[in-house]
């Protein structure tokens, strides 16, 4: 039987608890009860993502991402997912620079089933890998890579800014995506060695949260999950730190046909579970994210050279954050008048700080929506395997809101000074170049306007 150890309820986390078990093949399972409402949430994190490929076979976790829900030993084809909604559940997958996730959301009376489906998968994918399955499920990755990413304006913008962000040869130089070149590479051994290393039950973490019965539920994952055998194979992620300011900026210009002209940076913040970075995320909610930032009040409402003002941060855990610019100008505004005035706008903030108005509505926006995360089973499932899996204890999760709750006016202001300077980013500039169609339709206007003065 599972080992484990029953969670009370920690000061500060709502009432929510959690209990943690390990099976002997090393599977690390967390439950948390919530009988709210009569459905159950399971999810599986993979300690597998972009940053443990190597060059040459980028997209590898991506793919795998894919080839989970292409059948198993004895679940055919499109059957993972024809199985849970047809009980009325939902599902999906996703993958990162860090992890790669599974997540089923059941009726309760449907739960064993989704542990079943996830079980089968793990202990038992390599029995329907073949050619033709990966050959597919490559084709079904490349058309996402051209609808996400090459054929819609700004696309590849995530994807450039990565590259400059990080070094050549650093672990998060590329993103989970991976490029066409390598997707095309990959051979079936290759997918079954990453399987085999990854895929193993010591390098996952399984929640499941809601309507549960604890007891019967760890007695089925022992059931289902417990059998599978572990893989001691796995080499740790390559080495992503880097010194805490990139020394200088890096900038790119983009000329492509897109809407407007754009002003998008990433700033090198600190690693993901620190303080800094919980300052970090204030600074930058206080900045631009939403209608009642400094950046839109600046950009869209007063001087109107702006339709659109952003800042964002994708956390880290295994190397720097990044803080996310994203400015789209309005009409003939050249991207060096906005970026004069983002600059000035984060020197000011970097100077004074955030007012005790802004600091308020901040952290009241980012708690609202960490409970809104914690108040769903599926995304308490999700956090619950996020710190787990990242940080090493899933309990941090019941609480982590109060420390963004516990950072100070003075360590927002010290992360903006710190941080959010001119030479510490890398810079997209996008330039609207006319598409062959505009060009042909300005050429026969031309054509038109000059009969008609002939005549």
């Amino acid at each position: 039987m599972p080992m484990g150890h029953t969670a009370t309820a920690q000061a500060g986390s709502g009432g929510l608890t959690a209990t943690e078990h390990r099976l002997a093949n090393g599977l690390r399972v967390v439950l948390s009860e919530d009988h709210l409402t009569p459905v159950a949430a399971v999810c599986l994190w993979y300690d597998v993502g972009s940053r443990h490929e190597v060059k040459g076979r980028t997209g590898l976790a991506h793919l795998f991402e894919h080839l989970m829900f292409r059948g198993s030993n004895q679940v055919k084809g499109n059957g993972h997912f024809e199985l849970v909604q047809g009980a009325g559940g939902s599902l999906n997958g996703t993958t990162s620079f860090e992890r790669t996730n599974y997540y089923e959301t059941m009726p309760t009376h449907q739960l064993e089933l989704a542990l079943w489906l996830e079980a089968d998968r793990m202990g038992s994918l390599l029995a329907a890998l073949d050619e033709e399955s990966l050959e597919n499920q490559r084709n079904v990755v490349k058309n996402e890579r051209r609808q996400r990413y090459d054929n819609v304006p700004y696309g590849t913008a995530f994807e450039r800014l990565t590259a400059l962000s990080y070094p050549e040869g650093h672990p998060y130089h590329h993103t989970p995506i991976g490029s066409m070149a390598d997707l095309d590479a990959a051979t079936l051994e290759e997918a079954r060695t990453f399987f085999r290393t990854y895929y193993a039950p010591n390098n996952a973490v399984l929640s499941v949260v809601g309507d549960i019965d604890p007891e019967q539920t760890l007695a089925w994952i022992e059931k289902y999950f417990g059998s599978i055998p572990l893989h001691d194979g796995k080499q740790p992620p390559r080495d992503g730190s880097l010194p805490e300011v990139m020394g200088g900026e890096v900038r790119e210009e983009i000329r492509e046909e897109v809407p407007a002209r754009a002003l998008m940076a990433a700033y090198r913040l600190p690693h993901d579970g620190t303080r800094e970075c919980d300052a970090a995320e204030i600074a930058l909610t206080v900045l631009g994210d939403g209608d009642s930032s400094r950046l839109h009040n600046r950009l869209v409402r007063r001087d109107r050279t702006a339709v659109a003002a952003g800042f964002g941060l994708l956390r880290l855990a295994g190397a720097p954050s990044l803080g996310w610019l994203d400015v789209k100008t309005s009409g003939g505004v050249e991207v060096a008048q906005v970026e004069t005035a983002v600059d000035e706008e984060l020197a000011k903030f970097a100077e004074e700080g955030p007012t005790p108005e802004e600091m308020e509505r901040a952290q009241a926006k980012l708690e609202r929506e960490w409970l809104d995360r914690l108040g769903t089973v599926a995304g308490r499932a999700d956090e619950l395997c996020r710190f787990a899996v990242l940080f090493g204890d899933p309990q941090l999760a019941l609480t982590a809101v109060h420390r963004v709750l516990d950072v100070t006016a003075e360590e927002v202001k010290a992360a903006a000074r710190a941080q959010l300077r001119p030479d510490n980013r890398a810079v997209l500039v996008y330039e609207p170049v006319e598409s062959a169609e505009e060009a042909e339709d300005g050429a026969a206007t031309d054509t038109d306007a000059h009969e008609g003065a002939d005549k």
